[in-house]
């Protein structure tokens, strides 16, 4: 069971709203404990013990810190002003050793499940020859959503170390945080201040957020069913057979790509907020007009934010407050210059935040490359922008010149593509083959000899997805404009109103599900 499918929006959603509306307020949050774990269980059966282990473990850590915070008052209050600072000293290392436990406990489960076979393979065949014993893959079966919950809960660990939220005292409240069912394959990654004021509240159901919610879950199965499954039919066929086609298809490959994992993702996470939003819960946003960004640094502000948000909390912040860092922030500026000093702090506070990013989509080399490449063009773009500036102010020109903007776009659209095709490349040496080839054999004959129908789709399949990424452009550009778009169209008349609404349903019942082009195509991010 996914999100897109019709067990999930015709069986288990509706199930799970009746029972929520029919019992009281007080037990509203077990009934969504329950058919979260349920819907974990349907997917992944007896694996679900990962995730009822992880609850539990952090449950006890949380509680833990908590009690060492509270013991540390109890001995401030009786102690005199000289013993204070030793007293915080002491508490302080032993919160640090509980937390470092904690983490370091979550993230042995994940890299021994996720990259075990990865590290044995390398390791293999670097040093195989000369080890005295032998390394054996395993095959290694991983929970859904691992990759997501581990994330949550580390993050639910270090707020209550920093004192930035309270330990949740009841197990049930810590399990229905890191197992809520729209989130538990593909996120959001919340903070728990993110979800706990009304996660909880066991709001009743109201017709405004039934049909707020359902709307956006259209939306999503929208850009799902019609554009990013289709395309995923040509993508596959490029990708699998890249050394059959030219540097242009493979270009044209990047770019579609590009367009399926966005329509695939930010469609998947329309539906899972839509899924919150029915029983009244707010789920953070994971998009904001990616392509709409000028750098890539802004664009990952813009994509996939709640895992950027993460890793800016919980890596960078805490990278660039780090003892090493200030020193190398006081040697720097006595011996190397302001410059120096501020692209060597940004690279060291960087470095480990691409290296998680890459290592955390996958087990693979193309992964950590990708990872590495964004590493490189933000540190790039940090170098080279005071001379940015100054070429600016020399020649009078604007920063906000809407031709500038322009052209920061299209350059960001240029880095996007070519990073993606790298992350959806077999390996990095056929990415790497297939971004030579765009350079080497770029023949524009592949744009009007009809090879691009020869890639699984027909004409009816092209036009529903030139439609389909019309109409989701369209919709993003009026956001990025700063209106509601939910909003501006309850205020329609009602005539105007519903016949949209008919027309986004018929969309996706109708245009997504039929046709020589239309296959079902799991979730990408539940992989991850």
């Amino acid at each position: 069971m996914t999100y897109e499918s019709l067990v999930y929006g015709f069986v288990f959603l509706p199930l799970c709203l009746a029972a929520y509306q029919i019992v009281p307020q007080r037990w509203r949050r077990r009934v969504l404990l329950v058919f979260s774990y349920l819907f974990f269980w349907l997917i992944s059966r007896n694996l679900i013990v990962y995730l009822l282990g992880t609850t539990v473990f952090v449950h006890c850590i949380g509680i833990w810190l908590e009690w060492l915070k509270s013991e540390q008052k109890t001995e401030l209050a009786s102690a005199d002003r000289s013993e204070k600072k030793k007293i915080k000293g002491i508490y302080q290392q032993k919160s640090r050793r509980v937390l470092a436990f904690g983490v370091l406990a979550l993230l042995g489960i994940l890299a021994y499940l996720k990259y075990y076979n990865f590290f044995v393979s390398n390791v293999t065949g670097i040093l195989g020859n000369v080890l005295p014993f032998t390394l054996e893959q395993k095959k290694i079966l991983m929970p859904i959503g691992i990759s997501f919950y581990t994330l949550q809960a580390i993050g639910y660990m270090a707020d209550v170390y920093w004192g930035k939220i309270r330990a949740e005292g009841k197990l049930e409240k810590t399990a229905l945080f890191l197992a809520f069912f729209p989130q538990i394959m593909e996120g959001p990654i919340c903070r728990y201040s993110d979800t706990s004021d009304t996660l909880y509240e066991g709001r009743p159901l109201n017709m405004d957020n039934l049909t707020s919610g359902y709307i956006r879950i259209f939306w999503g199965l929208f850009k799902k069913k019609v554009i990013a499954d289709r395309l995923a039919i040509a993508v596959g066929m490029i990708f699998s057979n890249y050394t059959s086609y030219s540097g242009v298809v493979i270009a044209a490959g990047a770019i579609a790509y590009t367009i399926q994992l966005y329509m695939e993702f930010s469609g998947c996470m329309d539906i899972i907020i839509g899924s919150g939003e029915l029983f009244g819960i707010r789920l953070p946003e994971n998009f904001r007009q990616p392509f709409c960004a000028q750098s890539a640094a802004e664009f990952w502000r813009r994509w996939h934010i709640s895992l950027g948000t993460w890793f800016k909390t919980y890596i960078f912040y805490p990278v660039s407050m780090s003892s090493p860092v200030k020193k190398w922030n006081q040697y720097g500026r006595k011996h190397l210059g302001k410059y120096i000093t501020m692209l060597g702090t940004s690279a060291i506070a960087l470095f480990p935040v691409w290296i998680c990013n890459g290592l955390w989509h996958g087990a693979r080399w193309s992964y950590i490359f990708y990872g590495m490449y964004y590493f490189t063009l933000i540190l790039l773009g940090i170098a080279v922008e005071p001379v940015r500036d100054r070429i600016l102010n020399t020649f009078h020109i604007s920063d906000q010149s809407v031709w500038l903007k322009f052209v920061r776009i299209a350059k960001t659209w240029v880095i996007i593509f070519a990073g993606e095709l790298f992350f959806r490349a077999d390996g990095l040496r056929a990415g790497i083959s297939m971004f030579r080839s765009i350079f080497t054999d770029f023949d524009l004959n592949a744009l009007t000899d009809g090879s691009l129908f020869n890639l699984g789709l027909g004409r009816a399949d092209m036009i529903a997805i030139a439609v389909g990424c019309v109409v989701v452009a369209v919709v993003g550009s009026v956001k990025e404009r700063g209106t509601d778009v939910r909003k501006s169209l309850f205020r329609r008349p009602v005539f105007v109103r519903w016949a949209l609404c008919y027309a986004l349903m018929l969309a996706v019942i109708v245009v997504s599900a039929y046709g020589d082009g239309y296959q079902t195509i799991d979730m990408i991010y539940a992989g991850f």
